[in-house]
């Protein structure tokens, strides 16, 4: 349903630019500074996922468990973002992905109000913290969070990452750039908090502004994927850039949204495997944690390329 209303929009888009070439061709009108206006570029972007309980969780609208994400698009920027509710919680009578959900509720919300800024996406994630603290009814938890804007006026991608969700950027078959996670220590990242009474000098709790934050120029088909750690603790990066390499400069959203499928999948189905080394279990040995298999967890792909 994202990838038909995206397709949608991208079809009535283009009926509508291409009215105004030939409107502005048939009057003979220029742009106001006589100078043709450069091509902008934007995200085509296509979404995947699985609750680790499928029994449990049944299907919302931006969720895949206690996973949580969000596209938005103005006529400054794509904005996308993805967050992981920390599941902990979740034995103290506390739903994880209430928290997750209000910060990327709240993000896709703020990108469509006048104080956004296309080059601050901490921004976003510290306004929706604030407002998420503000709540009359506490909204308790923790979660990570990824955020990207392309600013569409300089072909530049803003990031913000606190925790272990986090992005890939490959062109030309190699990865150009990629978030670095945040841990305190082995399987304990950054996180937003909001503890329940009497519990917060034992909780982690990291400001917004802690976040790792990244800017750089992005290219005409270039493919981003940002992703939950449920992706990432199971799927090698060398396996990530090999099904990456294959959608770069696609612009069929039928075609991305196989290969995120494909994506997703394969993270789960390795997160089941026992026998596996997957990633999570090499960072596990490096701490001296005996381990072996994938890690169930939540997972959420979002996946896109740069079309200029």
């Amino acid at each position: 349903m994202h990838s038909l209303n995206w397709t949608s929009r991208l079809i009535s888009r283009a009926l509508r630019s291409s009215l105004s070439t030939l409107i502005d061709t048939a009057t003979g009108a220029t742009p106001k500074n006589g100078q043709v206006r450069a091509p902008r570029p934007h995200f085509v972007s296509v979404v995947c996922g699985f609750a680790k309980d499928n029994l449990r969780h049944k299907y919302k609208p931006g969720k895949y468990g206690e996973d949580s994400w969000f596209k938005a698009s103005t006529d400054q920027a794509d904005v996308v973002g993805v967050a992981d509710g920390v599941g902990g919680w979740r034995s103290y009578g506390i739903d994880p992905g209430e928290f997750s959900s209000f910060l990327m509720r709240t993000c896709e919300r703020l990108v469509h109000c006048t104080h956004f800024n296309p080059q601050r996406p901490v921004n976003l994630l510290a306004y929706s913290y604030c407002e998420l603290m503000e709540q009359k009814k506490p909204i308790l938890g923790s979660s990570t969070a990824c955020v990207l804007i392309l600013n569409r006026d300089t072909s530049t991608v803003h990031t913000a990452n606190i925790g272990d969700s986090g992005f890939i950027v490959v062109r030309q078959g190699e990865i150009v750039h990629k978030s670095e996670e945040q841990q305190h220590y082995f399987n304990t990242p950054f996180q937003l908090s909001l503890p329940p009474p009497g519990h917060g000098p034992n909780v982690l709790s990291d400001s917004p502004e802690s976040a790792d934050t990244m800017s750089f120029p992005v290219k005409d088909g270039d493919v981003i994927l940002i992703a939950t750690d449920g992706v990432f603790d199971n799927v090698p990066e060398a396996l990530l850039l090999q099904v990456l390499r294959e959608v770069e400069g696609e612009r069929d959203p039928v075609k991305l949204q196989m290969t995120a499928n494909t994506l997703a999948l394969m993270a789960r189905t390795l997160s089941l495997n026992s026998e596996f080394l997957s990633p999570f279990a090499i960072s596990a040995r490096r701490n001296n944690i005996q381990a072996r298999g994938g890690k169930p967890d939540d997972i959420t792909v979002v996946l896109a390329t740069v079309a200029i």
